[in-house]
């Protein structure tokens, strides 16, 4: 993370009323509905908040997920265990409010929860996300995400190229 921006699990403090990411699925999520699904244990939520000012700048969900096998390429399935469906984290939404748009926290978002997701204890093969329209597809190819092939808008990332992908943003050891 950047020196102006730390990266934390949510917590009740953290102001969610005036976060606005211009996406109303998002924005309704974060400000209305997320505490029940944390409490019920299906998600966990992290944001990114500007130190200088403590606004919430961006966050982004996780949660464990079923890799369905069938929705794969060969060139990937050839390479996996023959289970109809593998461990994976699933991001599940990912926004940035619209006041910090163009500062990349898109992009450190992303890599926070690929970092969490290779950190994980369990077993995990992928990073899956559920794109909620055409940019934040090509914005998720962009990292190197692949596509359901029934599901255009839901793309995966294979745990191997997620820890090669923080490696490199690392830079030399």
């Amino acid at each position: 993370m950047s020196e102006e921006y730390h990266c934390e699990a949510l917590t009740a403090h953290h102001q969610r009323t005036n976060f606005s990411s211009g996406v109303a699925e998002l924005d309704h999520y974060f400000r209305q509905q997320l505490w029940q699904d944390i409490r019920r244990r299906v998600t966990s939520c992290f944001v990114v908040t500007e130190i200088a000012s403590s606004t919430v700048a961006g966050y982004y969900t996780l949660a464990s997920a079923g890799l369905p096998t069938t929705e794969l390429p060969a060139d990937v399935t050839r390479r996996l265990p023959r289970y109809p469906i593998l461990p994976a984290v699933r991001i599940g939404c990912l926004a940035v409010d619209a006041a910090f748009r163009g500062r990349g926290l898109g992009g450190l978002l992303l890599m926070d929860a690929a970092a969490r997701a290779d950190r994980a204890e369990q077993a995990n093969c992928a990073l899956l996300v559920d794109a909620k329209n055409d940019n934040a597809v090509s914005f998720y190819r962009h990292y190197g995400f692949t596509s359901f092939a029934s599901q255009p808008r839901v793309l995966f990332l294979p745990q191997a190229t997620v820890t090669r992908l923080l490696d490199s943003s690392r830079g030399p050891s």
